[in-house]
């Protein structure tokens, strides 16, 4: 009886996935659909079309070669990375570091300081904003050194706004790591800084490898910060797809194409990492 009425529940929680998974593809089919239809018909009907008439649909794949030779899209990929890459390896090194500080350090207001970072969570990116810009026109003009308009602003800003969830989600993974380790290498003559990078950041790698996930996410599919600090000296792929849109949305069709084009590498990203995805998140947490 028991065995029948699990067998029921299983099913009724595979058909509720089924449907919250079709529900969440729905908008990427919508998409998908699009960049696969001429320009008239993307601008005179909606997607959704395509299922009662399928076979009338002028299917090509004009988008996709107007976005791949007549855009600057191939630049735009390479800012994007350029802003992407740093923007995701820098708060990983910072947190890494203080999370072993939080985790295995004693110092005086340790876990009160720790609470100021966690409360760094509920600021909200756009608030801050204007402050840091006016922070990077200052230093322009105390030291004549350019900031805003380059990618090393958008590394700050991103590395700055990102470290606090990156010292949560490291710290209570480092938390996990036996105390008897770290007090057995310190027994064995090794400085904090060998027991950081020779025995706790390799064991930390699932953390990592989450958080990179998160990062990495964030802020290739950044628009905001791109736009204010870095604007269409160095455009960015988001940067790129809007201008692809034109005054009145003409080009809807184009940027459905140009975003699945962008769309490989965060897939590429989180497929090579996602082993190490759920052991990073659930680790620390209550059993």
């Amino acid at each position: 009886m028991s065995s029948r009425k699990e067998r029921k529940q299983g099913r009724g929680s595979f058909v509720v996935l089924i449907l919250l998974s079709a529900l969440w593809l729905l908008p990427t089919l919508g998409l998908f659909i699009t960049s696969l239809r001429s320009k008239g018909e993307a601008q005179t009907s909606g997607w959704w079309d395509v299922f009662l008439n399928p076979f009338s649909q002028n299917w090509d794949i004009s988008s996709y070669t107007t976005v791949l030779t007549e855009n600057k899209l191939a630049t735009s990929f390479i800012s994007s990375m350029a802003v992407t890459v740093p923007a995701t390896i820098l708060p990983l090194l910072f947190a890494a570091y203080a999370a072993f500080g939080f985790t295995f350090l004693s110092f005086k207001g340790r876990e009160f300081l720790f609470s100021v970072i966690i409360g760094l969570l509920v600021v909200p990116l756009q608030g801050a904003l204007v402050p840091v810009l006016k922070m990077f026109i200052s230093f322009t003009d105390k030291t004549g050194i350019e900031i805003s308009g380059q990618y090393a602003a958008a590394w700050f800003v991103h590395s700055a706004f990102a470290m606090p969830l990156a010292i949560y989600i490291l710290r209570n993974y480092m938390m996990t790591i036996p105390n008897t380790l770290i007090e057995a290498a310190r027994m064995d003559g090794a400085s904090n800084f060998t027991i950081f990078w020779r025995l706790v950041l390799p064991i930390s790698v699932p953390a990592l490898a989450s958080f990179a996930i998160f990062q990495f996410l964030w802020v290739w599919n950044d628009y905001l910060i791109a736009f204010v600090f870095i604007g269409n000296e160095h455009p960015v792929l988001t940067y790129t797809l809007l201008t692809m849109l034109g005054q009145y949305g003409e080009g809807w069709q184009a940027v459905a194409a140009g975003s699945f084009v962008s769309l490989s590498v965060p897939l590429l990203v989180f497929f090579s990492l996602q082993r190490f995805f759920i052991r990073g998140l659930t680790a620390g947490a209550v059993k």
